[in-house]
């Protein structure tokens, strides 16, 4: 079974997490940046980035030592430079989502109004764009695979839209899928938003509507819930004096090397971030 190494004190809400070496970087509404440490979980410091709108992932280069902040509002990119802190930033052109790195150390940018991925060096150069098939409405987060593949998380709010997780040929087509009709079982979908893939090909998948953190085999088939609510009450946390009561499971982050699991949640005023043992 799962289990909770650690939570993040609460605070404002979060809005991405990631993890590079022995720093934990937690982006909190709208525009400040924790840094922690990864093995003690003490606060070392935080950090502004200047011009910042609306801001809902954050992904950390090793190669490039920088971190990456899509924009919503800017429709843009943010590149935060871990050496000294500066910031840069391009333009996407349309609205950007989810973000993630390629092997070969890109910036992929989901576009969900355009059904596209489009693929950027870490100084903003477009390298590709890809559009998605008709039937992939709303992708939110895309991860590119060793093989020149995608997987692609995509839903709509209409009840009789898709929600799925779906692998994308190298050039556009669906080549498998799971998921269909929205679902509140246990291998069904609700609003999947965000996803961690592991060395061995494993999705994990974050279902925004129901708090669930599913795994899925790299056929795409359902494997087991990660850290369920009725097996760790730790993990999903309820604020007692929100008029919402309701949590949302907002952002993962997967550490392939410690074999954590960041699961950032989201109350209506407050947000933390849970650390679990994978």
């Amino acid at each position: 079974m799962d289990r909770v190494v650690h939570t993040l004190p609460t605070g404002e809400q979060v809005c991405g997490v990631t993890s590079l070496d022995n720093h934990l970087y937690v982006l909190r509404d709208l525009d400040q940046i924790e840094i922690y440490d990864v093995d003690s979980y003490s606060l070392l410091r935080c950090l502004t980035v200047h011009g910042l709108g609306y801001a809902y992932d954050i992904v950390a280069c090793g190669h490039n030592r920088c971190a990456y902040i899509p924009d919503c509002s800017g429709h843009s990119v943010h590149r935060v430079a871990l050496s000294d802190d500066t910031v840069t930033q391009w333009p996407v052109t349309d609205i950007p989502a989810g973000l993630s790195l390629t092997v070969t150390h890109g910036v992929l940018v989901t576009c969900p109004t355009v059904r596209k991925i489009k693929e950027f060096s870490t100084d903003g150069q477009l390298l590709r764009e890809l559009t998605l098939p008709e039937d992939v409405v709303s992708p939110w987060h895309s991860i590119k695979l060793s093989s020149g593949e995608f997987i692609v998380c995509h839903c709509v709010h209409d009840p009789l839209g898709l929600h799925r997780v779906c692998l994308i040929g190298s050039h556009g087509g669906v080549v498998d899928s799971h998921g269909g009709l929205a679902g509140s079982g246990s291998q069904k979908l609700h609003l999947p938003a965000h996803m961690a893939v592991d060395r061995n090909g494993f999705v994990f998948v974050v279902n925004l509507k129901t708090g669930r953190v599913l795994q899925l085999s790299p056929a795409l088939t359902y494997v087991r819930g990660v850290a369920e609510r009725e097996c760790d009450d730790q993990v999903m946390w309820v604020p007692r004096d929100d008029d919402d009561q309701s949590m949302m499971t907002f952002r993962i982050h997967l550490d392939v090397d410690r074999r954590l699991l960041y699961i950032a949640e989201n109350g209506f005023r407050y947000g933390r971030v849970v650390v679990v043992g994978v």
